[in-house]
């Protein structure tokens, strides 16, 4: 790696050359444009930091993702449940993804890394110069690597705006933190649900005509109601003969004469 390295600060720490990362750089996505099916490119990274970086590679490109461990055999044991056939291995750190680059290299299968000062190129086809320790520069890359890829396939436009994904959807997110921040919006959608309670109407308005309601006039003639008061007095002979009504009804005697 000292050929990308451009100097070293006084207290110890490589400076990695960044003209000469981002020519490995396309130079790696010329590589990844050129296979046609994009399900036969294998992104691994068993490192935390890279895990959603990986993901959002596939999703936005359409590779496979294999975040977390890696199982041994998956590129040279045919029986394994988890084995696969790539054209073109892309790991996160060839440190702790070293057992996934040497299976590629059983099978003839070219390995483009991520590679810190430090780490080994054995079995490394194309190594992008770059820290992949920390969660926002192994995010950043994969996006640019993502953003340079679609650009090379002609999905989104060469301009500033041209790709929509922002590069924090990258990044790595501690799961506490995340819960934490769900437990705060909980929290807060909490305290405004009481306030919005008491805001309303706790008493029923009776004053208008609604259905049920008494009529205010008679509250106040007579205050409470008597229920037991005999009924108004009125026709009560239930077997007398109605007066007759409808076309049956007998018509009324006709005046005699013209006049």
């Amino acid at each position: 790696m000292e050929p990308y390295v451009w100097k070293r600060r006084a207290d110890g720490i490589y400076l990695i050359n960044i003209g000469k990362t981002w020519e490995k750089l396309v130079f790696a996505a010329r590589i990844i444009a050129a296979i046609e099916n994009p399900n036969d490119i294998c992104v691994i990274s068993a490192r935390p930091y890279g895990h959603r970086a990986v993901l959002k590679f596939a999703a936005n490109t359409g590779a496979q993702a294999i975040a977390g461990r890696f199982t041994p055999g998956s590129f040279t044991n045919y029986i394994t449940r988890s084995f696969k056939e790539p054209r073109l291995v892309i790991v996160t750190d060839p440190r702790v993804d070293h057992q996934a680059i040497r299976e590629a290299s059983y099978v003839n299968i070219p390995v483009i890394a991520l590679c810190d000062t430090d780490a080994p190129l054995k079995f490394v086809d194309v190594a992008i110069p770059t820290n992949n320790k920390t969660r926002h520069s192994i995010g950043l890359i994969w996006w640019l690597l993502a953003r340079e890829v679609l650009r090379l396939r002609g999905t989104i436009p060469r301009t500033p705006d041209g790709w929509n994904v922002m590069v924090d959807m990258f990044f790595y997110r501690d799961p506490e933190e995340v819960e934490k921040q769900q437990q705060d919006e909980a929290a807060a959608k909490a305290a405004v649900q009481p306030s919005e309670a008491e805001a309303q109407p706790t008493e029923w308005d009776v004053g208008g005509g609604q259905a049920g309601s008494i009529n205010p006039a008679l509250a106040q003639e007579g205050g409470a109601l008597d229920w037991a008061a005999d009924a108004p007095s009125g026709p009560t002979d239930w077997a007398a003969e109605p007066a007759p009504s409808g076309w049956g009804a007998n018509a009324p005697a006709a005046a005699d004469g013209w006049n």
